[in-house]
């Protein structure tokens, strides 16, 4: 308790003074097998900070919206329900992780955004873009997003109230404390609205509370969470004014055992009631409830001092009892070894294996290989070949409904990703990229049919193949001030469906670009800008345009956010649209005590 009432005795703190003239080195934990610095990692990474820009986000989709290569399909805003794809790979294609825990629904992967924990006990995003899993196992064929939640380093008490248009009205908080060997937070966030057009209306309610403890043993880390979400769902799957409410529970252990191993254990659970008529409720519901269990043992050596070997086991355990989809469950087991070397602060190499039993004599083999050199002091060239797959939801296996049928005989998905890349540092100042991509799958599965006439039927689809360039500069034009310019082209390829529909494969944009800007103006006020274009395979263009703007300076902190200033009319899914100009403003009080 001693902890919390410290409090009360933090004095304000600046968080442009937060934003030194020498920019930090930016560690990466995803898509290694330990951290290493941004610029030496040999995979396409990128890394959001979620914590220093606070008041200028709503959700953790305004940070996924920052890479033109992750195509965020959502049916409402602020995170209600979305679908994401990288570098066009199928949603369920893309391995969402808490902490390096998998979040990934095994009822469909619509829900694997369901992320439980609030927006303040997010510390960063990281990305990585192509295959992954040699490191994480199924469903890591386009890549992979880690939301990682590190606790504040001094302790802290913050809550935020906003409101806007279309009747949002939002309340958050979160109260950390810290001592010598351990810190906890508390959290909360309530976020609702009555939409922006009949049926559309929503509820987001979310808790989180994490704690780290060191000991002789190693540090511990808890994570519990819970998040409750009922929305209109009108148009989401068909002409229907449908209502759904998901429901997460989550928990999760980090256990480090020495300097060389660490163990992990979680637990998810997950459920969706979906209601076709929201005014006839009675007619077609479903409900669905899904639970995952997984563990992990890690462990790294050194063989020399440019050398180590990591290499470990996890287990992982799902359910699902539904009215639909039936009771099912499956278990499976993996081992990985992985060889990294760095030499002479100029070259790095890492080959990685990964088997995983998913069933009684059935497997998956994952192999990777990257390796990096410096090319001049500022010039990197990079590449990568990977393998990964994916094994089917409970949804491509066993829905039914008047317009969509499962498979149960469907096999899994696999895919071989090869990419190369030049990476360029300018000191820091100037920096930018180039990356070509190409991803080779067998097996796909995607809903398919020959005419409208049919039913959408769970399929496998061959020899799919997605090739791609991915571009970026971004330029510090201050100290305080940034300018960032990405696109991605994306063309896809699959003679097999010339005959057929597909309601998923074929919807990824061709091009994405954006421009955003982020700069302080005077001593406490900050702005960032984005304005993104989209143009998907065989539809109109569109542009979005979004302003947040926030004072940073003392206790109190009033913010304002501006979405979709073009009032554009758009769709990221066919037949949902979205919501026109929107606008949410709010004020922030926050105190701080001493880093101890």
């Amino acid at each position: 308790m001693r902890l919390i009432f410290s409090l009360l005795l933090s004095t304000a703190c600046v968080l442009a003074q937060q934003r030194p003239a020498v920019q930090k080195e930016t560690i990466v934990v995803t898509g290694a097998f330990e951290p290493v610095p941004l610029e030496e990692a040999d995979r396409s990474v990128l890394a959001f900070p979620v914590r220093d820009q606070a008041l200028l986000s709503n959700t953790l989709s305004d940070f996924l919206r920052l890479d033109p290569s992750l195509d965020l399909r959502q049916r409402a805003p602020n995170g209600v329900q979305s679908d994401l794809s990288i570098r066009g790979a199928s949603f369920g294609q893309t391995l969402v992780l808490l902490n390096g825990q998998r979040m990934n629904d095994v009822q469909s992967g619509h829900h694997s955004l369901d992320i439980p924990v609030t927006l303040e006990s997010v510390s960063r995003i990281e990305v990585l873009r192509g295959a992954g899993s040699t490191f994480y196992g199924s469903d890591a064929v386009g890549g992979v997003v880690n939301i990682i939640t590190e606790l504040p380093e001094s302790p802290e008490l913050r809550l935020r109230a906003a409101a806007g248009n279309f009747g949002v009205n939002q309340q958050r908080g979160s109260l950390t404390g810290v001592s010598k060997r351990s810190s906890g937070q508390l959290s909360f966030s309530r976020d609702f609205s009555t939409g922006f057009a009949p049926n559309r209306d929503y509820r987001n309610l979310s808790f989180a509370a994490t704690t780290h403890t060191q000991t002789s043993v190693g540090s511990s880390e808890i994570t519990l969470a819970y998040s409750d979400r009922p929305f209109g769902a009108d148009q989401f799957y068909g002409n229907f004014n449908s209502w759904e409410n998901t429901k997460t529970w989550f928990a999760g252990l980090r256990q480090s055992l020495g300097e060389k191993t660490e163990a992990a254990f979680s637990f998810r659970r997950h459920s969706d009631l979906f209601v076709l008529y929201r005014d006839r409720p009675a007619v077609f519901a479903n409900h669905h409830s899904v639970e995952s269990y997984q563990t992990s043992v890690r462990r790294r050596e050194e063989i020399s001092p440019n050398a180590r070997l990591f290499y470990g086991f996890e287990g992982l355990h799902d359910s699902i009892e539904s009215n639909n989809l039936g009771k099912h469950d499956r278990a499976r087991v993996s081992g990985y070894v992985s060889f990294d070397m760095r030499a002479l602060k100029r070259f790095s190499f890492s080959l990685g294996l990964r088997e995983e039993v998913y069933r009684s004599a059935d497997s998956q083999l994952s192999p990777s290989a990257a390796a990096g050199a410096w090319l001049t002091p500022h010039l990197k060239l990079r590449g990568s070949v990977s393998r990964a797959y994916r094994v089917p939801t409970y949804t491509d296996l066993y829905y039914h409904d008047p317009a969509n049928r499962g498979s149960p005989d469907l096999r899994p998905e696999h895919a071989w990703s090869y990419e190369g890349g030049l990476d360029w540092n300018h000191s820091g100042k100037l920096r930018g990229a180039v990356t070509v991509f190409q991803r080779r799958e067998r097996d796909g599965i995607d809903y398919t049919r020959r005419s409208a006439a049919d039913i959408w039927r769970a399929t496998n689809i061959q020899n799919l193949r997605f090739t791609g360039v991915e571009a970026s500069l971004q330029a510090r034009t201050g100290r305080a001030s940034e300018i960032d310019f990405r696109y991605t082209g994306l063309h896809g390829v699959q003679n097999a469906l010339s005959t057929l529909q597909s309601k998923y494969a074929f919807n990824y944009p061709s091009h994405s670009g954006l421009i955003a800007w982020q700069t302080s103006i005077g001593r406490d006020l900050i702005a960032r800008t984005r304005l993104g274009v989209v143009s998907r395979l065989a539809r109109d263009p569109y542009a979005v345009w979004d302003v947040y703007v926030a004072h940073t300076g003392g206790r109190v902190r009033p913010f304002v956010q501006f979405t979709n200033l073009s009032a554009t009319s758009y769709q990221e899914i066919i037949g949902v649209r979205m919501p026109g100009r929107g606008i949410v403003g709010g004020i922030e009080v926050a105190y701080f005590g001493r880093r101890r």
